[in-house]
């Protein structure tokens, strides 16, 4: 594998050197001293402040693997005292000053698009894209990635991994594609990103079977240790609120009432019904979710329907789940 150095000199511009991989310091300096006329005993080769031997050992990151696993790049630490012979890499922007503890993290799925693929999505060729980990390696560009995000966001369709976290497939749909390492959605913006931590938060915690705060302007995550009913939003973490488990409202003894509160009266509730003929236009055109029972609308296409409530799959003409004897019979109608 070739290694390619830039050679910057205290005096003069600098020129781009072609090595093996593992080349030492000393084949360094040779080929230098040859372009340059230099004895190469003459040169010296300072790197990060510091002067390296002859027998140090020149390698370079080949892949992206090389940058974000530790232990695989190589070396002699130049440092006296230290016989560290591992290096390991950590990513700053080059566009402002930054403390030595102020790191960045690596988005190794955006890339240069030097093969010139077209967006899966618009089909347009842009110059910066990125590449999702399936194995078909599809490519999307960043416009359209950011309203893929967004879409989902807005559907609440991420999905909840347990050990990646909350993530996104690839647009196609292929398996074993969900993004690892999620601060690429970091690319949303500040107000997307935000409604995405709050969504994730929301979502890991109700996994866990907590709960939010149904107060108006807190909602506050909480995991309530005791079982029964009466749950209090702690003051230090919320509002105080003590409100009943079942129907969110605040805490009362007995049952709930129905509809969350809304106390509506036989005469009232006849005078405010829509006209028979829309009732009937809704009942025409819904079906009801096996699963959740929601209203569902079918504009065309197959039979197979997708709850966005509950995330059942189901046959718009049979009224059950998704099944391989409807797909086989009645798919597109």
């Amino acid at each position: 594998m070739i290694l390619h150095v830039f050679v910057r000199y205290n005096l003069g511009p600098g020129v781009a050197v072609e090595l093996q991989e593992g080349a030492s310091v000393a084949e360094l300096k040779k080929v230098v001293g040859s372009q340059q006329g230099v004895p190469p005993e003459q040169l010296r080769v300072l790197f990060a402040g510091r002067e390296l031997q002859d027998t140090s050992s020149l390698q370079g990151p080949s892949c992206w693997d090389d940058v974000l696993i530790p232990g695989r790049i190589h070396g002699n630490c130049q440092s006296e005292g230290c016989c560290g012979n591992e290096g390991e890499f950590y990513m700053k922007c080059a566009s402002h000053p930054t403390s030595d503890d102020d790191v960045s993290v690596a988005l190794d799925l955006i890339m240069i698009n030097n093969k010139n693929v077209p967006c899966i999505a618009c089909t347009d060729i842009m110059g910066v894209v990125l590449v999702f980990q399936c194995s078909e390696r599809h490519v999307i560009c960043l416009d359209c990635f950011r309203l893929y995000c967004q879409s989902r966001l807005n559907e609440r369709q991420f999905v909840h991994h347990a050990a990646i976290g909350y993530s996104l497939p690839c647009a196609a749909g292929c398996e074993d594609s969900l993004i690892k390492e999620l601060h690429h959605f970091r690319v949303l913006g500040d107000d997307q990103y935000a409604r995405y931590q709050q969504y994730a938060t929301e979502e890991c915690l109700l996994k866990m079977g907590g709960l939010m705060c149904p107060a108006p302007g807190c909602g506050a995550g909480l995991l309530p240790s005791d079982p029964c009913r009466r749950v209090e939003c702690e003051r230090q973490l919320g509002c105080g609120f003590v409100f009943c488990r079942e129907c969110r409202e605040a805490y009362h003894q007995g049952e709930c009432r129905a509809c969350q509160g809304f106390v509506v009266d036989e005469e009232a509730s006849r005078r405010g019904r829509w006209e028979q003929a829309s009732q009937r236009l809704i009942q025409e055109m819904t079906k009801p979710c096996p699963n959740c029972s929601v209203p569902v609308e079918r504009n065309g296409g197959c039979m197979h329907m997708h709850c966005a409530l509950c995330q059942a799959d189901w046959c718009w003409l049979c009224g059950v789940p998704w099944n391989r004897e409807c797909m086989g019979n009645h798919w597109f109608g």
